[in-house]
């Protein structure tokens, strides 16, 4: 029986792959949630390089935020990763949940990223 870190990762690993085979050449937008705080970046995979990353982190956000775990932080961190990449010239993606479900946080990420005018 697999545990569930195991089936994590092959969650994981099947969406990445989907990921590349429907990116077309895209950046993609990778999401990472903790229990205290969410993470969001725009990474190019042919170079390997992080074109733009956010998080509840930012001290921009952490004075305005109650907490970094909850969904307006996600909502937040949705709306700055959506300026720095407009300040990169990205402005088509591909999202990527990670193992994480569509759903909560990650939803309010993704939201928020596309009403700040991130197309995916």
């Amino acid at each position: 029986m697999s545990s569930n870190l195991d089936l994590q990762a092959r969650r994981r690993a099947r969406l990445r792959y989907q990921l590349r085979q429907k990116s077309g050449g895209r950046p993609r937008l990778s999401v990472f949630r903790s229990g205290k705080h969410i993470y969001a970046q725009i990474i190019d995979d042919a170079q390997g390089r992080t074109l733009a990353a956010a998080s509840s982190l930012d001290k921009e956000l952490k004075n305005a935020l109650k907490t970094g775990a909850d969904k307006d932080a996600a909502a937040a961190v949705g709306k700055l990763i959506a300026e720095r990449c407009k300040d990169a010239g990205v402005t088509q993606v591909v999202f990527d949940r990670g193992s994480y479900l569509y759903h909560g946080r990650v939803k309010a990420l993704a939201e928020a990223a596309r009403e700040g005018g991130l197309d995916f």
